[in-house]
């Protein structure tokens, strides 16, 4: 069962968040308030990933600044403590418990890299830490089994893929031939593979004509180019990313492939203002949620702009999806402390209640609302639209927008992503949204 913050929840969260709420004390197991509240976060400060990892970290540094000035959370004021995830998973798992043991964070915000947060799931069981999964991509994560201590705040790699098919197959229903480019390590097998279970339940007999996978930090892909211009297929996947995609999109639009086929990008939106006007215009591109700029219906506007003007008058650019993902983190946590301390009626809560507060949280995220699942992961919308370009960004963004409600892409729980997308039907089709103008 989903359980929203309810009402008692969010005004003992308010005043304590103005610090005026009083905390029980001196009763039999009561835990003491602390002092500060301490969140380590683990992020890519260093290496390819940190153009995600960087941008969060200054979304974070930007919205604990504007809590610790409105008087923290629950009245305590939040001290980050940062890792960098780049000298690899060894390096992160002594790190986590360091945090854990040495610096006595309450809540962990782990990771960018998928391997990063398979590694770092088992400690929040181990060490139970609160440990919020706040943009790694694996659909293993809960499907291989539960997770007591962890939440996904954001989507996941079969919505991330599934939203990008479905308005494919309603965008060019005739297409019979397809390639794929991705970068060769997890995220790119495992995103092909995701396609292709979906694919060939609700497209049966598509050729594909190509499976390349280029080593990573490619910065010449010439060979797969003339491949792929030689073959001519209809469709050309890339679950790319960073500077890789932006190499790849380029060197491919001065080739005209893009004339010759339909590319299909579902994380391009974190390379948009790096390409500007050389993102050629009329392909399939997706965000990894709902995280636009030009967002055509956020849930709370106000609240959207607020955070997107604020940041780009601070870093000169545009929030990219790890931004709206670590507030999404920062949102959770702020409504799961606030959960926690009403159901102690103002008393601070310990590891556990700490984590029983996520379970089933609803909390809202300047797009859109977010639940957590009984299973920990996360429910997130995702938008797919087609490149275009207007008057108002020096970048493309989407036109004819679908977004796709976190609940129709997603693998219920209890089952695994790759089964249940070889039994999806295209009756799914017919319950997409209708594109939205913008």
């Amino acid at each position: 069962m989903t359980l929203a913050v309810s009402r008692r929840a969010a005004m003992l969260g308010a005043a304590a968040t103005s610090g005026s709420l009083l905390f029980a004390g001196g009763q039999a197991g009561a835990q003491q308030k602390p002092a500060e509240l301490r969140v380590g976060i683990t992020t890519f400060l260093s290496g390819p990933a940190s153009v995600f990892g960087v941008p969060a970290r200054q979304a974070a540094d930007l919205l604990f600044e504007e809590i610790n000035k409105a008087g923290g959370i629950a009245g305590i004021p939040v001290r980050a403590f940062y890792v960098d995830e780049g000298p690899g998973t060894d390096h992160l798992v002594g790190e986590y418990r360091r945090l854990v043991q040495n610096e006595g964070v309450h809540i962990v915000f782990a990771s960018i890299s998928s391997g990063s947060c398979l590694a770092c799931t088992p400690l929040s069981d181990e060490m139970k830490k609160t440990t919020l999964l706040w943009d790694c991509g694996t659909q293993r994560i809960f499907e291989e089994g539960p997770h007591p201590f962890a939440f996904r705040t954001q989507g996941y790699g079969t919505p991330e893929v599934l939203a990008p098919l479905l308005y494919l197959l309603k965008h060019k229903p005739d297409f019979r031939s397809i390639a794929v480019i991705n970068q060769d390590y997890a995220w790119g097998r495992d995103s092909w593979e995701l396609w292709k279970a979906g694919m060939d339940a609700l497209k049966p007999g598509v050729r594909v004509l190509a499976e390349l996978f280029p080593r990573f930090n490619s910065t010449d892909f010439s060979t797969e180019i003339t491949r792929l211009l030689a073959l001519r297929p209809d469709v050309i996947l890339s679950t790319s990313w960073g500077g890789e995609l932006v190499t790849l999109i380029r060197q491919a639009s001065e080739r005209k492939l893009f004339d010759r086929s339909l590319f299909v990008l579902p994380v391009a939106e974190a390379s948009l203002q790096q390409l500007g006007k050389a993102m050629p215009q009329g392909h399939v591109i997706g965000a990894r949620g709902d995280h636009w700029n030009n967002h055509p219906k956020p849930k709370d506007p106000a609240r959207f702009k607020r955070f997107v003007d604020t940041y780009r008058a601070k870093y000169n650019e545009y929030p990219i999806y790890p931004c709206h993902h670590m507030a999404q983190a920062i949102a959770a946590m702020q409504a799961g402390i606030a959960r926690a301390v009403a159901a102690k009626s103002g008393g601070w809560p310990n590891d556990q209640e700490l984590a029983n507060a996520f379970r089933g949280l609803t909390f809202d995220s300047p797009t859109s609302e977010i639940t957590l699942r009984e299973d920990g992961q996360g429910l997130e919308d995702q938008i797919v639209g087609l490149s275009s370009f207007t008057d108002r960004f020096a970048f493309a963004v989407p036109k004819d927008m679908v977004i796709f409600p976190a609940a129709m892409v997603s693998t219920p729980v209890g089952q695994k992503s790759v089964p249940w997308l070889k039994s999806l039907k295209t009756d799914v089709l017919d319950r997409m949204p209708a594109p939205i103008a913008g």
